[in-house]
């Protein structure tokens, strides 16, 4: 009988640490899959002009947002311009997504040398392999900490203060962003030293249709 128990006990603990090490390469996949979706629905163009012809207060702004460096990690060339001034944009970044946990994720934010160098190259991302992240900035504080709510839908935001901005006279910037399938949500607003409103929408976030 006490052989007996043994035998079922030792046969229990191989099967527990056989569950546990199958079950990490479950987990792994499914935490891929979710960086993965997010990632995918970052990408592509957008523009504002469905709500620029509503609201007369907004622009029509054309945002693209194209991968880059595919072998090295989950990396995005992002530019911005009036959609009427492509050839001029008012901002250009390098966005690198990851994921934190389970359902959060960062997209961190960085800038690049010599800016109007890369001007419509969304449309050639492999220009990029000519330089690499150390030729690129960290903006510290910006980072986007989003939140995986369902399927095909995050939402997040930048910390109150920690992203510093002298555009405008502001002392910082802070972004709110939700992202769905066939749309990004974007309010970007800068604040003064004393938390006073001085640029970005005054109503609520820019809303970017999906194009393509």
């Amino acid at each position: 009988m006490k052989r007996l128990l043994t035998i079922l006990f030792t046969f229990i603990v191989v099967l527990n640490c056989k569950n546990t090490g199958e079950s990490e390469p479950i987990k792994k996949i499914e935490e891929d899959s979710k960086l993965m979706e997010l990632f995918a629905l970052m990408q592509g163009s957008f523009n504002s002009e469905i709500q620029s012809e509503i609201d007369s207060t907004y622009y029509n702004i054309s945002l693209h947002m194209y991968p880059i460096w595919e072998d090295k990690g989950h990396f995005l060339y992002v530019e911005q311009a009036l959609n009427s001034m492509q050839n001029k944009p008012y901002r250009q970044r390098i966005y690198e997504v990851s994921q934190l946990n389970d359902s959060t994720f960062s997209s961190a934010v960085y800038t690049l040398n010599v800016d109007s160098l890369w001007i419509g190259k969304w449309k050639t991302p492999k220009a990029f392999d000519s330089i690499s992240i150390k030729n690129i900035a960290l903006k510290e504080g910006c980072e986007v900490i989003l939140k995986r709510i369902s399927e095909n839908h995050y939402i997040g935001k930048t910390g109150d203060t920690t992203c510093v901005s002298t555009m405008r006279g502001a002392s910082f910037a802070r972004s709110e962003v939700e992202i769905l399938e066939d749309k990004i949500l974007s309010w970007d607003r800068g604040f003064d030293a004393n938390g006073n409103y001085v640029w970005g929408a005054e109503k609520g976030a820019y809303i970017f249709n999906k194009l393509d």
